[in-house]
């Protein structure tokens, strides 16, 4: 699974990802064809490269983080000059433009990181000999064309050229073949210095990142993840960076939450408003940049890595396929299982399952998909505003109104019971107070006063 497959996931991925500051376009592609980490050691590594930039981040003048960042933005695109150049295809003047001005660009960056003891963070492979073969006047100038320098003959037609100019037709055609000769020599040299230019290329998109990454972890206070060792994860003031950026633009405050969870299916419930469903998005969102290799939006998190993640949440009715939402949340579902069934580690996410049927067979359906999952060698964590029998799950509640104002904190209760508190937080928004005290009247009525009116 790529960083892309994963982009749109309404956990709110996207927009930690359009919030990163990356300075080329080929950064970003780059990124985005990143596989997610499934692996300890990958992950550890991951993370001590992020760990080396931001202290350079914490530490460095803005004057030369200007600096680098402008030399970044100079990264171009040149895979295909670099596939041209591994099959020996004789590249022309542009290729060899864009060969030569990444070679001076990776050697300035690389000069930059060592000056700051970043060289181990990530490794730039050194292009002097390819700086050597397309500079042969050492001017360091990001410029090319075929100099007078490789070929005195060549030389001596481009003088022939300025002081006969009414021969110039047919020196041009010889001058020609001669600058196409120096191009295929050009090429050949270059030839055995292929898997370095490549290597400096996507080094060069690993500062963008890695700096990218570190700024991101600054500003928005992230921490760095410890790994579980026991497949349980453990989340302190754990909050939803693009809600929280949300609130404070509407002058409130995000509250974050402390959440646990292992291979003991977890369940939380709560009234509708209640904050549930932004838990489970950001327990999504965390899993996914625990394994891409970003900060960690929580005061301190302990995650388990996983092989597969899947979020199943809310409306997804699809025209195209002809599901009702009933229909798509069932398949979405039903996925869950199957995966539940293969031998991947695995983290499923299901918000309010058979929300939209009826509420006698939904609370059925429910408690029989608890069952089915609690069987499972899987993390499960799940939403629900039906009134559950927990059987061994464990069972979370939003603690609900407090002195008048909604509590987002998560409280552990012995069952999966929901509060009864849409009232009070439908009068909260402001609601048309007649209709609230009719719908307090309609519930302290018993079912016999409601059939005799």
């Amino acid at each position: 699974m790529q960083l892309k497959n994963v982009i749109e996931s309404p956990c709110g991925l996207r927009f930690m990802l359009d919030e990163l500051e990356l300075q080329s376009s080929f950064a970003r592609r780059w990124m985005l064809d990143t596989p997610m980490i499934t692996s300890e050691h990958d992950i550890v590594d991951s993370y001590g490269v992020l760990k080396h930039f931001v202290d350079f981040v914490r530490s460095i003048e803005p004057s030369f983080l200007n600096t680098l960042l402008f030399k970044l933005q100079g990264v171009k695109d040149i895979r295909t000059t670099i596939k041209n150049l591994r099959r020996s295809s004789t590249l022309d003047d542009i290729e060899l433009f864009e060969v030569k001005h990444l070679a001076i660009l990776s050697t300035e960056v690389a000069q930059l990181l060592k000056d700051h003891n970043l060289e181990t963070a990530v490794e730039i492979p050194s292009l002097d000999e390819v700086i050597t073969i397309l500079d042969p006047d050492g001017m360091k100038i990001a410029t090319f064309y075929v100099y007078d320098s490789y070929c005195e003959q060549l030389k001596d037609l481009r003088i022939e050229m300025r002081k006969h100019p009414e021969h110039q037709e047919e020196l041009l055609i010889e001058a020609a073949e001669i600058e196409e000769d120096v191009r295929r020599d050009l090429t050949v040299k270059l030839h055995s210095h292929v898997d370095d230019i490549e290597h400096a290329l996507v080094a060069l998109a690993r500062v963008d990142i890695g700096v990218a990454k570190a700024r991101q972890f600054v500003e928005l206070g992230l921490c760095f993840p410890s790994i579980s060792s026991d497949g349980s994860s453990h989340y302190s003031a754990m909050f939803h960076p693009q809600v929280r950026d949300a609130l404070n633009r509407a002058g409130k405050q995000f509250q974050p939450v402390d959440i646990s969870f292992t291979y003991r299916p977890t369940l939380i419930t709560g009234a509708n408003m209640g904050g549930k469903t932004v838990v489970l998005k950001t327990l999504t969102l965390c899993q996914y940049l625990f394994q891409f290799g970003f900060g960690i939006p929580a005061s301190k998190a302990c995650i388990a890595i996983k092989d597969d993640v899947m979020f199943c949440i809310g409306d997804e009715q699809s025209i195209e396929k002809g599901l009702s939402s009933f229909a798509a949340e069932m398949k979405n579902i039903d996925a869950v299982i199957k995966a539940s069934r293969e031998n991947r580690r695995l983290l499923a996410l299901i918000d309010e399952p058979a929300r939209t049927t009826n509420p006698t067979e939904g609370t059925a359906l429910v408690q029989a998909l608890l069952k089915v999952l609690a069987a499972k060698h899987m993390s499960l964590v799940m939403t629900t505003h039906y009134d559950i029998e927990p059987g061994t799950a464990h069972c979370l509640r939003v603690k609900g109104f407090d002195n008048g104002s909604m509590n987002y904190t998560l409280v552990e209760v012995e069952d999966g019971e929901v509060p009864h508190e849409a009232l009070n937080i439908a009068q909260s928004l402001g609601i048309d107070q007649e209709w609230i005290d009719l719908a307090r009247v309609e519930l302290e009525m018993s079912p016999c006063e409601k059939t005799n009116n």
